[in-house]
């Protein structure tokens, strides 16, 4: 039998340990206008993905093409003050850092660096490039980063791209190995993330 390599196992544990146990995909399609996050705010698909019913935290949700290993994507909306991004695990020992309303664009940044460091219990992560950017029509900021973690030497890069709207919080983001996968999707993550909508701008 395949060994899970330990990032993956990592993932795998801090999202689904508190899964239901009906936990499974269900499909967005090329082109389908999708509600993510339960929240309102609208993303035009680019390719097939499959959403998972297990999600991050209460305002995150994580869709894939090709399977977890090898490309995820994840929305955030609402985030507010005081809320962490993911899905607290071990927060008597290793706590996870919480949004505030008053942070500038590039305090995004490192919020999402400080959190994944301790989702994935790694050292090895760099951030590429910080720019400027649009997130639904609101100033943001767009980052790209790549890392690895644990025994599982496979070098990983993401992109993401993020705004503090009306005092809360909202998010993309992209990550896939290096080798292949990370270009094979890269244009379809930057037409989605250009193609969100909030309600309240429609």
């Amino acid at each position: 039998m395949r060994k899970v390599p330990r990032l993956a196992a990592l993932l795998l544990l801090s999202f689904a340990m508190t899964a239901p146990a009906q936990a499974g995909w269900s499909l967005r399609e090329n082109g389908e206008t999708a509600t993510v996050t339960k929240a309102k705010m609208t993303v035009i698909a680019a390719g097939d993905w499959n959403r998972w019913s297990s999600r991050p935290s209460n305002r995150g949700e994580i869709w894939t093409s090709d399977g977890l290993l090898l490309n995820e994507l994840s929305f955030f909306a609402e985030i507010a003050g005081g809320e962490t991004l993911y899905r607290e695990y071990d927060k008597r020992n290793n706590p996870l850092p919480k949004f505030s309303a008053n942070m500038l664009p590039t305090d995004i940044v490192e919020l999402f660096e400080a959190s994944s460091r301790i989702i994935l219990q790694t050292s090895v992560f760099e951030m590429l490039d910080i720019q400027p950017a649009k997130f639904a029509g609101h100033d943001g900021v767009r980052f790209a980063y790549k890392y690895s973690a644990g025994d599982d030497q496979l070098v990983r890069r993401g992109e993401g791209v993020g705004a503090i709207i009306e005092g809360r919080l909202y998010l993309a983001n992209y990550v896939a190995p290096e080798i292949y996968y990370f270009d094979k999707d890269l244009q379809n993550f930057r037409d989605m993330a250009a193609s969100i909508k909030l309600a309240k701008d429609k």
